[in-house]
């Protein structure tokens, strides 16, 4: 019985990164040894054990098989003779099949150090192309690492571009779609995920909506790099910039689904696309099984990024009922979070990158002078029923009022 620290803990101290998570392979061993040991089983597919100390997983040495579609079409062989080789193949990527032993050597039989020094995200073996979930995990590691200069190797972008044309991704659950783009957006590179589930093939068939605005153009005043997907892609790049907050990032990325469906005869202009995106916002959110919040920042964003930023020419008025119709007073948050969403949208554009965006501060200003205004002294003052909404409205509109009238003196 030997054990071995393997995945993601090896490739990340050999980077140089922080690890956060170990996970081991028992070679060797059969369960019983594993719970005389004090080890608790957790694993139902396959044998998994949690350290009676640690609480780190430990699986037991194992081979897969391909026994039907899908991701979880696999019959899972683990006993004592699987070699440690034997479960590393099975792996995706060769900077994912390496192994450290007790004593710290690393056992690296499918030349993962040699890509890891190549930048070079490239799969173990053919059996890659068995499970549709690598899609999107090697998509995943390409934003996480895309800073350090790595890529996807062309031999594995082919395999890639195969499974997506075969119909395997159909077999994916929303929720693991959902895990993966999700880990995306806390990823240094949100932008790089999209971009290679795009060259693979894969994003016209898991987020068709997204994949629509690819060669659809834009006027080239306003947007220099044309094409809405690449300006969609530099939205998502700028929003990690500007945000770490997942919810921002991925309603950035939302924001202008709309303009997919503009007739080619309206082209290039999209009027109406903030109205049309709701719907496609709903369809992709409720396909995939998204989070609520996350859902309903980006139908925010989509429906009022224009009006946020043309906010210094709406009256006090219409920017009150912006506020309304966002919930802001029940979610506060929500305005910032929309501001931060339009920034990046503003700067998502070829040589508007470090522009300023005085609107956020504008419109931050405005709600909170608008939020200062206090309902009692209305209610004091004989106002009642609906006449208290009618006046809560009129004082704050007064207030935003005020706020632009000090901007335009400024």
């Amino acid at each position: 019985m030997e054990t071995f620290l393997v995945g993601g803990a090896v490739r990340d101290t050999l980077l140089g990164l922080t690890v956060k998570d170990r996970d081991w392979v028992v070679v060797g061993a059969h369960p019983q040894q594993m719970l005389d040991l004090g080890y608790t089983q957790v694993g139902q597919d396959f044998p998994v054990f949690l350290h009676p100390e640690t609480r780190e997983e430990h699986a037991l040495a194992r081979t897969e098989r391909k026994s039907g579609s899908g991701y979880t079409g696999f019959t899972v062989y683990a006993a004592p003779d699987v070699t440690l080789e034997q479960d590393l193949i099975r792996r995706d990527l060769t900077i994912n099949a390496m192994a450290q032993d007790a004593k710290g050597n690393i056992h690296d039989p499918f030349n993962g150090q040699q890509d890891l020094e190549a930048k070079r995200l490239r799969h173990v073996s053919a059996a890659f192309s068995e499970d549709p979930l690598r899609v999107l995990r090697v998509a995943r590691f390409a934003a996480r690492y895309a800073n350090l200069g790595f890529h996807v190797a062309p031999e594995t972008l082919t395999l890639m571009i195969d499974m997506s044309v075969s119909g395997e991704l159909s077999a994916l659950t929303a929720e693991r779609v959902w895990q993966e783009w999700h880990k995306s957006l806390t990823s240094e590179r949100p932008d790089v995920f999209l971009e290679t589930l795009r060259f693979s093939g894969a994003l016209h068939v898991i987020m068709p909506e997204i994949d629509a605005l690819f060669g659809v153009p834009q006027p080239e005043q306003h947007h220099p790099e044309i094409d809405c997907g690449i300006h969609t892609l530099l939205v998502a790049k700028q929003a990690a910039t500007e945000s770490d907050d997942p919810e921002v990032r991925f309603a950035a990325q939302l924001h202008d689904l709309g303009k997919g469906t503009t007739p080619k005869e309206e082209w290039p202009r999209h009027i109406a696309h903030e109205k049309r995106g709701i719907k496609l916002v709903k369809q992709l959110c409720h396909r995939l099984k998204v989070p609520n919040s996350y859902r309903d920042l980006a139908l925010i964003v989509c429906a009022e990024h224009t009006n946020i930023h043309r906010a210094m020419e709406l009256k006090p008025s219409t920017l009150t009922n912006l506020f309304d119709r966002i919930d802001a007073w029940r979610k506060p948050e929500r305005v910032e979070k929309l501001v931060t969403a339009c920034r990046a949208d503003s700067r998502g554009r070829i040589g508007f990158e470090d522009n300023a965006y005085p609107q956020a501060d504008y419109v931050l200003a405005c709600f909170t002078a608008a939020q200062a205004v206090d309902v009692k002294p209305i209610v004091t003052a004989g106002y009642k029923g609906a006449d208290i909404k009618a006046e809560l409205n009129r004082q704050r509109a007064e207030a935003v009022a005020s706020v632009k009238a000090q901007q335009v003196t400024d």
